[in-house]
């Protein structure tokens, strides 16, 4: 198959990468990869690669998996940390590592899958790791962001690095308390969201974007968001923090504006994150893009396994 020749006959490909923004249709078109692996002889296990489907609890905010989707293929890093727990990009990378390089000894197709750029990096790469904030800095910030409000602590950071103030946005309190705890604790803001992409993966690996027109794009993001609302998104969030969701678990996309009841400013943020994830697709090194506007995941996987895919980053 095309897939497994792709780099070339001395460098044969032994994970496949699909990254892409919210509501692109990930999920779905890395099940059909793995179902026509199997049609094909070939055993696939496919990888979350996104920072909120790894908790217990939040399957429909996060946008993971089905119940439907996992039982047609095997998942692994998706719901399996506990909702109460704090987690990081190391913390991820370690496990990650370990189940690639599981997969490959087990002669399977590890597909790595995900919408947050650091943790597929994270996945794919030996990343050098900040050193972990301390608690107690990430509990006062917490605190300050709760009696001040997001637009104090962002004034605060547009006073000491204006560039990272204009990059961050005001309701981005992940990205907004990262940076001020970063200052806190001397570090320096130099690509805080993980560094320059690099092409030098730990195995060989072939990595796709998928991508779509603007306006499509946020057309599917309404939808989806009307979706998970229908679904009981906002019960989730009640289960979650009845659950003593952590403080990194409630940094889920949404999380906060279900818990509001506030649909049109989740669609928003969701908007604004997705841009965010179009800019690390665009520093992809060596991705291959493929639209996938008006065409089912079965044909965006066939076009994948054919070897026929769009432009490269």
């Amino acid at each position: 198959m095309a897939l497994l020749s792709k780099l070339g006959a001395d460098q044969e490909v032994q994970v496949l990468a699909l990254f892409g923004p919210t509501s692109v249709g990930k999920s779905e078109v890395a099940v059909v990869l793995s179902e026509r692996l199997a049609a094909n002889g070939r055993r696939s296990v496919i990888i979350g690669a996104d920072s909120m489907q790894l908790y217990d609890g939040l399957p429909l905010v996060s946008g993971a998996a089905s119940a439907a989707q996992r039982a047609r293929a095997a998942h692994r890093l998706i719901g399996s940390v506990p909702i109460d727990s704090e987690f990081s990009a190391g913390q991820y990378a370690a496990l990650a590592h370990a189940e690639i390089d599981r997969a490959i000894e087990d002669d399977e197709v590890p597909i790595v899958v995900g919408g947050t750029g650091l943790y597929l990096q994270a996945a794919l790469t030996e990343m050098p790791m900040r050193p972990p904030i301390s608690p107690a800095t990430e509990e006062t910030l917490q605190q300050q962001l709760e009696d001040d409000g997001a637009d104090a602590l962002h004034e605060r950071l547009a006073a000491q690095v204006p560039a990272a103030a204009a990059r961050i946005h005001v309701s981005d309190h992940r990205r907004l308390l990262r940076a001020l705890a970063l200052l806190a604790e001397g570090q320096s803001l130099d690509d805080q969201d993980g560094g320059i992409w690099t092409s030098q993966t730990r195995h060989a690996t072939r990595l796709i974007g998928l991508t779509c027109d603007r306006a499509d794009l946020y057309s599917r993001i309404d939808r989806r968001v009307e979706e998970i609302a229908a679904a009981g998104g906002a019960d989730e969030v009640r289960a979650a923090l009845d659950a003593g969701a952590s403080r990194t678990a409630k940094m889920a996309l949404g999380f906060r504006e279900l818990q509001d009841g506030d649909l049109e400013a989740m669609k928003q943020a969701t908007r604004r994150y997705a841009k965010r994830q179009l800019t690390w697709l665009a520093k992809l090194d060596h991705a291959e893009l493929i639209d996938v506007a008006g065409r089912s995941a079965e044909q965006v996987a066939e076009q994948i396994l054919s070897g026929d895919s769009g432009s490269a980053a």
